[in-house]
């Protein structure tokens, strides 16, 4: 093999042209980094919306302002052609570009310091010698201040930043730790599904701390808890391992359906990884829970009443129920139950149940559409209402399924309809119909 570190050094005494040196990495290790870039879904965040892949460009929001990710293909102008292995790998590791500057944790590094050595060598080799380079300069990230100020990522690298790669833990199982791995690792998992402190860290890191997975409201979305109570009430902990593989694998199961950033996450990284890898993860999330299948008695004769009651339309007087039978039960149905691996249950759903709503408000509004899958190539959709229906019909609505068949989750006011609607791109907004007092 020959090093690329070596090639940048001949490069850098005139000897070689870094825009045309070529590098023989092994085809097996470029083929292992693809697939574990695909385990990190590098793409989604380094893609822009109708650009060249891995091309960088896509804003990604931030409580400061838009942060723009960056070309990670290997150009040696505008990506990253010209890092050595080791500045590679500080970049994934620590958040530090080959120019000394620190990244915005927008990056997952603080997740990714955990990928092993042998790893980084071969997300290196494909991404230096598996991509063809494109020439494109994003646009340049430009935070008000102090924002701006990248030095200051320093001393909250330091605080809330480890590096040390991921050690097994010698009392779980081969897959569990694979599991631990891909979870706490590549798969960056706690970036959405754990709670940010003060300084907008991430908790926790590790599942050995109880705010590992223990959900969070991200950019208007609610990302459930991953590891459960103990007592059954979450939707990860109810479910058996095969359900969660067929979730990854596929964006749905016999329960639910992926909506929001999960969408993604589906369609660019986990319905690639090998199933192998999906039931280490399963096993490894249904390890931090002590229930391991035990669902929380559901109120069957609140579900039956619900049920009762929209079967023979005895809806008088109740505003959301209506609404339900007019938009919704075609695909829910009376029960709320949907479909198996179509239209998902609203029966005790964690979107439903959140105790912030936003997530339902939107799906409300924007509908949600499945991923593309090679096991489940169908897209199918639920329509948008934003459209059809005013700020008070969709809270009432969402009220309706909230305390619908035993469902406990509290009111959503026509005011937070209106500030998640307000979010919404112009033509859906001008749409929506106007209701005089």
């Amino acid at each position: 093999m020959i090093y690329r570190q070596w090639r940048l050094w001949l490069a850098g005494v005139g000897l070689v042209s870094v825009a045309t040196q070529t590098v023989a990495f092994d085809q097996a290790e470029i083929a292992r980094g693809e697939y574990l870039s695909r385990a990190g879904d590098c793409v989604a965040c380094h893609t822009a919306p109708n650009g060249e892949p891995f091309a960088g460009g896509l804003a990604v929001d931030s409580p400061f302002g838009p942060i723009f990710s960056t070309n990670i293909t290997p150009d040696p102008d505008t990506g990253i052609g010209s890092y050595t292995r080791d500045e590679f790998a500080a970049a994934l590791r620590k958040g530090v570009r080959k120019d000394g500057k620190k990244l915005y944790p927008a990056m997952p590094y603080p997740s990714y310091g955990r990928i092993t050595d042998e790893d980084i060598d071969a997300l290196y080799a494909y991404f230096m010698e598996g991509l063809e380079p494109v020439s494109n300069e994003p646009e340049r990230t430009d935070l008000s201040f102090p924002f701006n100020q990248r030095w200051g990522i320093g001393l909250w690298n330091w605080l809330f930043v480890s590096a040390e790669p991921f050690t097994p833990d010698e009392e779980l199982s081969d897959e569990l730790n694979r599991g631990a791995y891909l979870v706490q690792g590549l798969g960056h998992c706690g970036s959405c599904h754990t709670r940010r402190g003060l300084f907008f860290q991430e908790k926790s890191l590790t599942g050995d701390d109880s705010d590992f997975l223990a959900g969070a409201t991200l950019e208007g979305w609610y990302a459930p808890s991953l590891r459960g109570d103990g007592a059954g009430r979450s939707a990860v902990e109810r479910w058996k391992e095969q359900d969660i593989v067929d979730y990854l694998a596929t964006g749905r199961n016999d329960h639910s359906a992926v909506v929001g950033e999960m969408t993604s996450v589906v369609a660019h990284s986990t319905s690639h990884l090998e199933e192998e890898d999906l039931f280490a993860i399963a096993g490894y999330l249904k390890s931090l829970s002590n229930n391991q299948g035990e669902r929380a008695p559901q109120d069957e004769k609140a579900a039956e009443e619900t049920q009762g009651m929209l079967t023979r339309a005895d809806v008088d007087g109740n505003a959301g129920a209506r609404l339900y039978l007019d938009n919704c039960n075609a695909c829910h149905f009376a029960s709320g139950q949907g479909a198996a691996q179509v239209f998902p249950s609203l029966v005790d759903n964690s979107l439903v149940n959140a105790e912030d709503p936003t997530g339902i408000i939107s799906v409300i509004l924007s509908g949600a559409r499945l991923p593309s899958t090679k096991q489940r190539p169908a897209t199918l959709a639920m329509p948008d209402f934003a459209w059809r229906l005013s700020d008070e019909e969709v809270a009432e609505v969402a009220n309706f399924v909230r305390t619908a068949w035993g469902n406990e989750a509290g009111e959503v006011s026509a005011d937070q309809v209106a500030e998640v609607r307000s979010e919404l791109p112009e033509d859906r907004v001008s749409s929506a119909p106007i209701i005089d007092d």
